[in-house]
């Protein structure tokens, strides 16, 4: 796979919504990009946008600075380094590796330490932000690693972010600053889902309900995000329920280890298994409202 005479070369792999719009801010930045997905649609999706497709990681991280991974999780993650077809071989010497799954931080810490030993570069860099900042290249970034893959992921990462955490030089601290966010986001989500569900219990005017608490002092911004998605009935997947059974259960995990208390947390994990467990855990995580509709006998706004 050759390169173009003057464009510096980045690789995605994992081409899925966020990956997608990630690749396309590298194109903008002036990278020419190599990209691959397990699924053959994602890839033909962006090669239509001008990338340059492959067919395993192995192939597309050869010859670029930055490899962008936008899997789900750290097994995920370690097949694309090290499983028969990985990249962790096929990477330059002093290339950055870019890992923005969500994992608990351990794995984070070990997946940098058996990269590094190749002579290659880790970054520990989980993001935050939605489709739509991926696209337009201005995700939030909590990012840890050495000041070499910093310093190499650099033009990358102000392609890819309108926000850049520098969170300390070792791998697993944007691991564990993202397992923090994510708490909070599951349990944003979670409790949003039940106010909406409450007030359709109580026969309120829901786009009404909207409107006033977005106003208000219970506002948070999964509820401004996710609770239209019960207004317009439309549960095609933004963010999956199965993501936040995932990460909420890293979450517990850890909180495990750690022999901390996380009830709350624990509350909303059960709310998103129980979603599951339902049929809607490749629903858009606002499907929770579902749930308690479908507990409640509550009649939700349909699709249109």
């Amino acid at each position: 796979m050759t390169s173009s005479p003057g464009k510096p070369r980045a690789s995605v792999i994992g081409l899925g919504s966020m990956g997608l719009g990630m690749a396309q801010s590298l194109q903008r930045a002036g990278f020419e990009v190599a990209g691959c997905d397990v699924s053959e649609a994602a890839v033909a999706r962006f090669a239509e946008h001008g990338g340059v497709p492959a067919q395993t990681p192995a192939e597309c991280a050869q010859g670029a600075g930055c490899v962008v991974s936008v899997v789900v999780n750290a097994a995920q993650t370690e097949a694309v380094l090290f499983g028969p077809e990985g990249c962790a071989g096929s990477m330059p010497e002093g290339a950055v590796f870019v890992s923005s799954a969500t994992m608990a931080p351990e794995a984070a810490r070990a997946l940098a330490s058996r990269l590094e030993a190749t002579g290659r570069l880790y970054l520990d860099a989980p993001m935050s932000g939605g489709a739509g900042r991926a696209a337009d290249g201005s995700l939030t970034m909590m990012a840890s690693g050495s000041i070499a893959a910093f310093a190499r992921a650099q033009p990358a990462l102000d392609a890819m972010t309108g926000t850049l955490h520098r969170l300390g030089d070792e791998a697993g601290l944007g691991s564990a600053f993202k397992m923090v966010n994510q708490l909070l986001a599951g349990v944003h989500i979670a409790a949003a889902c039940e106010a909406i569900a409450f007030a359709s219990r109580q026969g309120l005017d829901l786009a009404r309900v909207y409107e006033v608490i977005t106003q208000s002092a219970g506002n948070s911004w999964m509820f401004e995000n996710r609770v239209p998605h019960v207004l317009d009935g439309d549960y095609s997947p933004k963010s999956a329920v199965s993501i936040f059974t995932k990460d909420l259960g890293i979450v517990m995990d850890m909180a495990r280890d750690l022999k901390f208390p996380v009830p709350v947390a624990g509350a909303a994990l059960q709310m998103y298994l129980m979603t599951a467990a339902a049929g809607m855990a490749q629903d858009d995580d606002a499907s929770v409202a579902r749930l308690y509709a479908q507990i409640a006998g509550l009649k939700l706004p349909a699709g249109k």
